[in-house]
């Protein structure tokens, strides 16, 4: 599995996910939770703690790197985010049974996924730069081929932030998963390939404030 970093902009630190900020998740999460129509937000602290252990247990087997979202503005932690779904195509086939091989220690492909702010910092420039810190780890240092990012296809606001950073919609998978509503949710799925990432960087530097250094 890949090493595990801090990534710092010039808004936002992204922190590595862990039991020390369950009392700052659970504050962020209760400030208005009328936004989080389509996204699963755990709610109290047991919930958070059940949350935060079960994405650590994730992290263990190499499938996941989550963080939590510190808002520098303000010196603290509104919501957190991850890079999941991590795939390992250096390794050996999953075919014929038992068969053995070095698997590579970076990932080649990966999600952006589980993303929640408190009210206070939704819109203010945070999943943006969130999302441009993770970008860079992945496409800059990883290399991956390509990222994946999905959201309910009735989440407006989600898509919309989606398709600002530059990403491509690949389609729509129908039935795709239980909604956070409890309701069967169709999913959009969007990507940006290793490719697009120059030109999906420099959008997100315009967009950042930070022309000058794309």
């Amino acid at each position: 599995m890949p090493a595990f970093v801090t990534l710092s902009g010039r808004s936002v630190r992204l922190e590595p996910l862990s039991l020390a900020a369950v009392d700052d998740l659970v504050a962020a999460a209760c400030e208005d939770r009328s936004t989080y129509a389509f996204t699963r937000v755990p709610q109290g602290r047991d919930e958070m703690v059940s949350y935060v252990e079960a994405t650590l247990a994730e992290q263990a087997k190499g499938r996941t790197m989550p963080f939590a979202i510190r808002w520098l503005h303000t010196d603290r932690i509104v919501g957190a985010t991850r890079l999941m779904n991590l795939e390992y195509w250096q390794g050996p086939m999953p075919w014929p049974p038992g068969a053995h091989g070095a698997v590579g220690d970076v990932p080649s492909v990966a999600d952006i996924g589980y993303t929640w702010l408190a009210a206070s910092a939704q819109g203010t420039g945070v999943n943006r730069e969130s999302k441009y810190l993770m970008l860079s780890l992945a496409f800059e240092t990883w290399q991956v081929h390509r990222i994946t990012l999905k959201a309910d296809v009735r989440n407006v606001r989600s898509r919309a932030a989606i398709e600002a950073l530059g990403a491509q919609l690949d389609g729509v998978r129908r039935a795709e998963a239980r909604g956070s509503d409890d309701t069967v949710r169709d999913t959009a799925y969007y990507s940006i390939l290793s490719s697009e990432w120059p030109l999906v960087r420099e959008r997100i530097h315009a967009r950042l404030g930070l022309a000058e250094a794309a």
